[in-house]
């Protein structure tokens, strides 16, 4: 499913206008990333799952085409947990 879908879906699920569902998922998308970039780095939606940051130290690897080594630096990453109804969903 796209953005797109999931917008006209919800557009109709909850009886508003496309615009309305746009702006109501933007909205969503981005205060999740806003609570990801806090200090805790985490945003639980209960039922849902819930979102973390964790950090990956460098490390090596190898370029699969040419087997030479490779510096991989290290970064922040994001991660997703389902929650329990999700699971059972699923």
């Amino acid at each position: 499913m796209t953005k797109t879908e999931l917008t006209k879906q919800m557009a109709t699920d909850a009886g508003i206008s496309i615009q309305a569902a746009q702006d109501a998922i933007q909205s969503l998308i981005n205060g999740i990333t806003d609570a990801l970039k806090t200090e805790s780095g985490k945003i639980t939606l209960t039922g849902f799952g819930t979102f973390l940051t964790s950090h990956r130290e460098a490390r090596m690897g190898k370029n699969p085409v040419t087997g030479e080594a490779i510096h991989i630096p290290a970064r922040n990453v994001v991660r997703f947990k389902a929650g329990k109804k999700l699971k059972e969903t699923v």
